[in-house]
């Protein structure tokens, strides 16, 4: 019989979220297919292409935390379509959750269900030690679908919109 394994600490937890390292600015963004809450299949060099677009990654729908993000992007939302960049939540959740999430937090974007979490681990938001969990990442893709901000923070939600507004915003200025 084989002694019971130990459960990690809080310590080691930490370091192997911290080891999951997101794409790099300036990183080309890899294309992918995704079926979406609009009922289609989501190509991103397909359906944005010339476009710019805000991906964000969550760990599962109707958690607290991932609740909080959606409702902080659907509050703010109308920033992000005044400057005509659709943002659109990818989770492992299957479809039939992400149309129950949209409907109930009454969501102005789309969700994409990675249920094989191919496309998470592409975007390199999946723990190696930790495959069972989803690194709350948002990335911001130019026009070309380059890599131009990237906010990763498992607890922070709110801050996690807050950088992604302050991007858009002087972006749009600049």
């Amino acid at each position: 019989m084989e002694p019971a394994q130990k459960a990690p600490s809080t310590e080691q937890l930490k370091k192997t979220m911290e080891a999951v390292k997101p794409l790099k600015i300036g990183q080309k963004a890899p294309n992918f297919t995704l079926p979406s809450t609009s009922g289609k299949n989501f190509t991103l060099d397909i359906d944005l292409i010339g476009r710019p677009c805000v991906l964000y990654f969550y760990f599962k729908n109707f958690s607290p935390g991932c609740t909080n993000e959606a409702c902080g992007f659907r509050d703010t939302f109308d920033v992000f379509e005044g400057l005509s960049i659709p943002v659109f939540g990818i989770s492992r959740d299957n479809m039939e959750s992400h149309l129950k999430f949209k409907k109930m937090l009454q969501l102005p974007f789309h969700l994409l269900a990675d249920e094989d979490v191919a496309v998470s681990k592409l975007y390199d938001t999946i723990p190696l030690l930790m495959p069972f969990f989803t690194k709350r990442t948002t990335y911001l893709l130019d026009k070309n679908h380059n890599v131009i901000a990237v906010y990763e923070n498992i607890l922070s939600s709110k801050q996690h919109i807050k950088s992604m507004v302050d991007k858009v915003k002087t972006l749009a200025a600049g």
